[in-house]
């Protein structure tokens, strides 16, 4: 490494080694986190890259924030959060993931404070040169001992991932796609491109991102309208027939109270008759 890189290797902040911490009271160690920045300086980054960028990096978050939540896994996921391992130059992932961690809001990660560092990371490239995604960085995340490293590069529409064969590997080895899909073991979870972006899957449920989640529920919403509509329209309906059933009984008994009343008149003025004709009768009319 030239003089000049070096130099500025060495002006950026980096966490203690683990010999220098070890050596920390915590008071020392509280003092250390708080002075390390919690952000990352423009000669640190990759250039902006727009839209095609911030929304395939915030839609894989939103997917896996929404399935870890609804499955009650303690799992933090940050996106583009200055990360701290011993001795080494930060850096920040576009997204990253750590098992069985508090999902409090941070600012940055720091591996000694933390106990321990990422489990699974994920870049999104969109333009430019790809060589610190495809080439440098999994050297790097594969020294640092990060189990899984998946590169999403959107511009070509392409997956490639990565993953340390043992817990002391320090290299990684490519995962194989099986039907399209990258199996996490690390999330138990499947990746895939798919129409133009990248899916999570569980199984065979894919996982929806906020809008396509708020999208379904609308939907959802307007099919329960319709079912309400429809069965108050059937209730109402119901309401119809039942009042046009009793009015039809109403009438049928008037008019059955009516032939009864005739009926009876008929039969009182029969008897009446009779009765007439039993006393002319007898009368000797």
């Amino acid at each position: 490494m030239a003089r000049d890189e070096q130099e500025r290797e060495d002006a950026f902040p980096r966490a203690p080694s683990r010999e220098q911490w070890a050596r920390m009271s915590e008071e020392e160690r509280v003092r250390v986190v708080e002075a390390l920045p919690g952000e990352v300086t423009w000669d640190e980054m990759a250039m902006p890259e727009g839209d095609l960028h911030s929304q395939a990096k915030m839609g894989a978050l939103q997917a896996l924030k929404g399935y870890f939540s609804r499955q009650r896994r303690r799992v933090y996921l940050g996106t583009e959060l200055p990360v701290y391992y011993p001795a080494e130059r930060r850096f920040a992932p576009d997204l990253l993931a750590v098992l069985d961690a508090e999902t409090h809001p941070r600012n940055k990660w720091v591996v000694s404070q933390e106990g321990k560092g990422l489990d699974w990371v994920l870049e999104v490239h969109v333009g430019g040169d790809r060589k610190k995604d495809a080439e440098y960085n999994v050297s790097r995340y594969a020294r640092l001992g990060i189990p899984e490293y998946f590169i999403y590069d959107r511009a070509r529409q392409r997956l490639e991932g990565y993953r340390l064969p043992s817990i002391e590997a320090r290299e990684y080895v490519p995962i194989t796609p099986e039907q399209g899909r990258y199996g996490s073991e690390v999330l138990g979870l499947e990746l895939q491109v798919e129409e133009g972006r990248l899916r999570f899957w569980a199984g065979h449920a894919l996982l929806l991102e906020y809008e396509e989640l708020i999208d379904r529920m609308q939907e959802m919403m307007v099919g329960l309208q319709r079912r309400a509509d429809e069965e108050a329209r059937q209730l109402e309906e119901a309401q119809r027939l039942r009042q046009e059933a009793e009015r039809r009984l109403a009438d049928e008994t008037r008019r059955l109270a009516d032939e009864t009343r005739r009926r009876e008149e008929l039969e009182r003025r029969l008897a009446e008759s009779q009765a007439e004709l039993e006393r002319l009768r007898q009368r000797g009319v």
